[in-house]
């Protein structure tokens, strides 16, 4: 009966083992999932916190480009309004009736700076020559009058660049 018991005993420590056995190899192969899990969570982690931190870089980047728009914005307002009211108080009938040589000289040169103005905003950075039709003053400018506080015009100030 000792042989048949330590028989039945045998079978039982040799299954035991055998569950053992199965239950380290299943371990391991967890483990080694949740190592290779964890290692591409941790770099996931890495790659959001760097982007959280473009993301609050290009935020502040923002609202300070947004701060300068403002301002611009508001200067070109006032601008605005300020022409506004120059074109409220000028009256362009008259002055075209009283001379408009001089008339057509001042829009012409208002123009091609305004011209200039806009290509070099947009990055265009030749530099074209004045058209021989604009009309141009003895100093050689064909900008408008840039001084604004006085509007009188002097027919004798200007003259027509020759035609060709």
């Amino acid at each position: 009966m000792g042989i048949k018991i330590a028989i039945i005993m045998g079978a039982i420590m040799a299954t035991m083992c055998g569950g053992f056995y199965w239950y380290y190899q299943d371990s391991q192969a967890r483990i080694a999932t949740l190592r290779e899990n964890n290692a591409k969570l941790e770099v996931a982690v890495q790659t959001a916190e760097a982007s959280i931190a473009t993301l609050r870089e290009d935020a502040a980047k923002m609202a300070e480009l947004n701060n300068e728009l403002q301002v611009s914005l508001q200067k070109a307002e006032a601008y605005g309004d300020d022409l506004r009211n120059k074109l409220r108080q000028t009256d362009i009938g008259a002055m075209a009736l009283r001379d408009p040589e001089t008339l057509e000289g001042k829009m012409n040169g208002a123009t091609a700076k305004l011209w200039r103005e806009f290509m070099s905003d947009t990055g265009n950075t030749n530099d074209y020559p004045i058209p021989d039709w604009l009309q141009q003053t003895r100093k050689g400018s064909s900008d408008s009058d840039t001084n604004t506080e006085n509007s009188d015009s002097d027919s004798s100030e200007t003259e027509t660049a020759p035609t060709s």
